[in-house]
């Protein structure tokens, strides 16, 4: 299997460095280049990162029919490799996203930073961005995440967490969405976040902090 080439070499940061982006992806698995993939064809910058994998997080079951949805999921994923690395989107499969939070609550930043809303904690440090989108997160996490933001879970979460610039691709399905499927959400974030911009994300401001539980 074709695999992108291994992260390009980066100075190490220092202590509280921030990097700046339009958009953190976390999951750089299909749904993650699929997205990235989306963003880079509309000149948006993106940083694509992993997500923190949790014990408890219940498992994604994937079913293949037959031998040619296997075999058309394969041939996608080597094109987005192969987009990936022919267009220099930044991927680094060896960077973990360990924390999340938009700037202002607990945990990471405190103060708002500029325009940006969201922050990224990696072992590497703070990724600064104005949309995240989730293709691979441990679900108790984003509920603990949701909670902290007063954002209720229903019906309508997607729509509330596009108001805030952050957006699920494939979180909390059972099964593994099919190919079409993948590229049918990858789109419609990528025209939401051109749609919504920088600007958008003012709606939601800082707020105190939120004392841990």
């Amino acid at each position: 299997m074709d695999s992108l080439p291994p992260d390009p070499a980066r100075p190490a940061p220092e202590p509280g460095a921030a990097e700046r982006t339009s958009t953190v992806v976390i999951g750089s698995g299909l749904s993650g280049l699929a997205v990235a993939s989306e963003l880079s064809r509309r000149g948006i910058d993106a940083i694509v990162v992993e997500s923190v994998e949790c014990s408890d997080s219940g498992a994604l079951r994937t079913v293949m029919t037959d031998s040619a949805s296997l075999s058309e999921r394969t041939e996608l994923m080597r094109l987005l490799r192969g987009y990936a690395t022919a267009h220099s989107i930044d991927v680094r499969q060896t960077t973990v996203a360990e924390q999340l939070c938009i700037i202002g609550h607990p945990r990471i930043l405190p103060t708002p930073v500029e325009r940006k809303k969201w922050a990224v904690q990696t072992a590497g440090g703070v990724l600064l961005a104005d949309h995240v989108v989730l293709t691979k997160f441990p679900q108790n996490e984003l509920r603990r995440l949701l909670r902290s933001m007063d954002i209720a879970i229903g019906r309508d979460v997607r729509e509330a967490l596009r108001a805030i610039g952050l957006y699920l691709v494939g979180v909390g399905e059972l099964l593994a969405p099919s190919t079409r499927e993948i590229v049918r959400q990858a789109k419609l974030v990528s025209d939401a976040i051109v749609e919504q911009g920088p600007s958008a994300l003012d709606r939601v401001g800082p707020r105190p902090a939120i004392s841990p539980r």
